[in-house]
């Protein structure tokens, strides 16, 4: 069996026992086919070595880390299925270390930026000229937008909040996250507010009236859909003369983050707030820290130029 016929046969048994998809079976043959071409004698009988040479040679062709990660692990999964078949004695790739991906900052707001569109959304929720529909949509987004800056949600937690958040005049509640863990989250006086008036308005439409959800909806779930919510942020950002690709409901959550952090929060605390299970996970945020400690030596060291 030469390097495409093993192909072939892997890419059956992905087919009929993973029930692999068609635009995965045909990244995993781009894959392995590259790297059967860029191996002297073909993928199948490559020693580690030989596979090694070919990340080497596609990473000084200009390949990203995670387009080198994505073709060995589409290598891991072939030789895998070559020794689980007895086709290989051994696995070559068990020796090598995936590309280092380095980890992108994540995409955040200025605290003018938030303020604007903050802004934007309590003066549209106080238009008194818009019609019932357009005015119940803009106090349901005030109310979304300014709970999300003030706790951090996750987007699903948000819109999925139970009306018993809304009913408490409490300045932390209760929210259920991933793992089914449960954490407290603060929530400011003018979300609060924001919330207050929402109900006020939802209360006004029948449809809403049984719902145990905050922002009911008609959808499935009986609550409003992520893409939707993203959807009234884009436009309330264009409205606001913020470019409406650089905001999304992930955005607004890494502002709350760095906002804290930029203003003297610890990152553990920020940790519990954004209910991460691993402080490494929050510590995408520590180019802020470093970026306030550099401002506190520069203003307050003795000696500092």
């Amino acid at each position: 069996m030469n390097s495409a016929a093993r192909i072939e046969a892997f890419l059956e048994m992905m087919s009929a026992e993973r029930g692999a998809a068609e635009n995965t079976l045909s990244s995993y043959r781009r894959d392995l086919e590259d790297a059967s071409a860029g191996i002297d004698g073909g993928l199948a009988g490559a020693a580690a070595a030989d596979i090694r040479g070919y990340l080497d040679d596609i990473a000084a062709r200009g390949f990203a880390a995670t387009s080198q990660a994505r073709k060995l692990s589409a290598i891991r999964q072939f030789f895998k299925f070559l020794y689980a078949e007895g086709l290989r004695r051994d696995d070559p790739t068990g020796t090598l270390d995936s590309p280092k991906k380095g980890r992108p900052l994540p995409k955040t707001m200025s605290e003018a930026d938030t303020g604007r569109l903050i802004d934007r959304a309590a003066k549209e929720a106080a238009d008194a000229s818009l019609n019932d529909g357009d005015r119940l949509a803009a106090l349901r987004l005030h109310a979304l937008v300014e709970v999300l800056y003030a706790t951090g949600l996750r987007v699903s937690e948000l819109v999925g909040l139970p009306m018993t958040v809304a009913l408490r005049d409490d300045r932390f509640f209760m929210v259920r996250g991933k793992g089914d863990k449960e954490r407290m989250v603060p929530l400011s006086t003018k979300a609060r507010t924001a919330m207050r008036a929402w109900l006020a308005a939802r209360a006004t439409v029948p449809a809403f009236a049984d719902s145990p959800f905050l922002f009911p909806a008609a959808s499935d779930s009986g609550y409003l859909s992520r893409q939707v919510f993203a959807r009234d942020l884009k436009g309330l950002a264009a409205r606001a003369g913020i470019a409406s690709a650089k905001i999304s409901p992930h955005v607004l959550r890494h502002a709350f983050a760095s906002h804290l952090l930029q203003n003297g929060a610890d990152l553990r605390a920020v940790q519990q707030l954004l209910g991460h299970a691993d402080i490494s996970t929050t510590q995408i945020y520590t180019h802020v820290l470093e970026e306030r400690l550099v401002r506190l030596v520069n203003d307050h060291h003795p000696l500092a130029d």
